[in-house]
């Protein structure tokens, strides 16, 4: 394994206890494809929810992310992007060039635009001030930060054995997973004064949304043929179910015991 790849697990082991157990488990290759996907959606993501960036900050930042990757660029591109605020950023950011170095040829195009267009979607309801006043907001707003992992996911799938996934599933995969964390995060966000929840909408509301979400990902999951890929949806797909289950029960997050037990429980009913 590379220094390189070292690094990005390092990384990674850090910022997803969720998505580290799953990766760790690719084939080479796909290995190095989702820990680039994800430490670069990462990435932008610790951008919108800095504490100490200002909204404008924020905005120019993943915009200036947004329009570097749409066209050919250079990593010192986005260092120099970074550099005015490279004292706060966390490294997972700071590190982006990294990781997109890390992604393989073929799939360049695909991550960059992905990223893309999440960070301008993220510019977007930052500016808004997260302010969701409807479903339509709400699927939005999770399309944009978490949908578009799924149908990332999607493209590197395909370029690993042509495995192909229904968009809309794969949408709702992300989301579901997406949800799940608002509602673990609620109170953090509140404090904030950040609500996910769309105008007349109680929490209840939001657990219904989270369910439906997570139903169509078990879909999603089922059609995968491919061990290692359905091992991967799988993992973070019933670790989201358990997650919601305890916050039902007044527990805030799974134990570490709770966590061992469901990935073993989930591999040992693998393809």
């Amino acid at each position: 394994m590379s220094q390189e790849m070292d690094k990005a697990l390092d990384v990674l082991q850090l910022t997803s206890r969720t998505f580290f157990i799953p990766i760790t488990r690719l084939p080479d290759g796909l290995k190095e494809a989702v820990t680039s996907a994800y430490l670069a959606m990462r990435a932008i993501d610790e951008i919108e929810d800095h504490p100490d960036l200002n909204k404008e900050i924020k905005i120019q930042l993943l915009r200036g992310v947004s329009l570097i990757l749409r066209e050919p660029f250079h990593a010192d591109d986005i260092r120099r992007l970074f550099e005015p605020w490279s004292s706060i950023l966390p490294e997972v950011t700071l590190l982006l060039p990294e990781w997109l170095e890390l992604c393989p040829e073929a799939l360049h195009i695909e991550v960059y635009r992905a990223t893309a267009v999440m960070a301008d979607g993220m510019a977007k309801w930052c500016d808004r001030h997260w302010d969701i006043r409807d479903v339509a907001d709400l699927n939005e707003y999770t399309f944009y930060v978490a949908g578009l992992v799924g149908l990332l996911l999607n493209e590197i799938w395909k370029w690993h054995d042509g495995t192909q996934c229904d968009t809309n599933l794969a949408v709702a995969f992300g989301r579901g997973l997406q949800v799940v964390n608002i509602i673990r995060n609620r109170e953090e966000d509140l404090a904030r004064e950040v609500d996910y929840l769309p105008d007349g909408w109680n929490t209840d509301d939001l657990y219904d949304y989270a369910r439906k979400q997570l139903e169509l990902a078990d879909q999603y999951i089922q059609s995968i043929q491919t061990r290692e890929i359905w091992e991967f949806c799988r993992i973070p797909y019933v670790l989201a179910l358990g997650t919601l289950k305890a916050m039902e029960l007044g527990n805030q997050k799974l134990t570490r015991e709770a966590v061992v037990e469901l990935v073993e429980n989930a591999l040992a009913s693998s393809k």
